[in-house]
């Protein structure tokens, strides 16, 4: 009938791609600041600025990318692991959603986007 359809704002977390409670709630942030972003911003996802922006917030502030996460992925390294790990699965959630150059629209976008810490002061220290 050529209407949009709206959504009815939610986060739904599928129990097998969650194994435990770290990972589920790394998972849980990951998509809770994708609904903060959402309010706050008004993320267009068809934006690939807008996409990789809230990508590299997600991944950033979700624990997802945190020392111990990248020794257990088998990627080390104490200099600047944490960034190069947000550009890294930022780029890769932009690939798997069809998005040409990924990397180069996270690269565009990466230095204020992974500066917003926003709902927290600084980002988490997930330990």
């Amino acid at each position: 009938d050529g209407s949009q359809k709206r959504y009815a704002p939610g986060v739904v977390v599928v129990a097998e791609h969650a194994p435990d409670k770290a990972v589920f709630e790394r998972t849980l942030v990951h998509e809770l600041v994708h609904a903060y972003d959402q309010c706050r911003a008004k993320v267009d996802w068809k934006s690939g600025a807008h996409h990789a922006c809230a990508e590299i917030r997600a991944s950033s502030l979700s624990g997802e990318c945190d020392l111990s996460q990248e020794i257990n992925r088998g990627v080390f390294g104490l200099m600047a692991h944490h960034g190069k790990c947000v550009k890294r699965r930022a780029a890769l959630s932009l690939a798997l959603a069809g998005r040409a150059e990924p990397e180069a629209t996270v690269d565009a976008v990466f230095d204020r986007c992974y500066a917003d810490t926003a709902p927290f002061e600084r980002h988490p220290d997930f330990a």
